[in-house]
Order: C-alpha cells, then structure tokens, then sequence
C-alpha cells in the first residue's frame, strides 16, 4: 500500500503494536492496537516530518493489513492519532539503585 512495513512488537490475546518502518529503514510510527467484542481501539504515534495525507494513508494500511486480517468482527475503529519524537525507552534495566533512569535520554 505504501513505503512502509509493518513489523509486529508484541502481541497479546487482545492486543498486539507495530512499529511501522519506511523505505529507508527508518522508524516513522508505533501503533498500538486493542481487540475489543465490536471495537478496535488504538493509539499511532507518527514521526514529525509524517504528515496529514501520510497519517491517512497510515490509518488505512492499518485498517486494511492489520485489523482486516486479525480475524476480529468489528463494528468500528477508532485510533487516537499523536505526533513527536521518541526521547527513550524506559524499562527495569534501565534505572540504577536509586531508581533513576531519566539522565541516560
């Protein structure tokens, strides 16, 4: 559909997220999606330089490659869409005794 890639992060029975990779090998999104009885909800972090037209065309890839094939009947979709950088990833190995882990982003 477009000049991006889905690469699955995690799945869960009811949930499962994406980082979405350009033709450049960049990253450009996440998408967390949750399986609901009628409703798929989810949350897109775009890149900065992803625009309008872009996010759209994202947000039907979406629909079309994922939500369609995951074999969930749904009545609607809705995706909370947000743009910006990342600054990190935060996990237990990341903070020391102290519990900080804020000085290494």
């Amino acid at each position: 559909m477009g000049d991006f890639t889905f690469e699955r992060d995690c799945r869960t029975p009811y949930s499962e997220s994406f980082i979405i990779v350009g033709d450049d090998d960049r990253t450009i999104a996440r998408v967390e999606l949750h399986y609901m009885s009628s409703l798929v909800h989810g949350t897109l972090c775009v890149t900065d330089e992803v625009g309008p037209e872009r996010t759209r065309e994202l947000v039907r890839a979406i629909d079309e490659e994922i939500v369609a094939t995951a074999g969930v009947p749904r009545q609607e979709l809705i995706i909370h869409v947000f743009q910006g950088r990342e600054i990190g990833v935060i996990g237990d190995s990341s903070f020391d005794q102290n519990g900080n882990g804020l000085e290494r982003i």
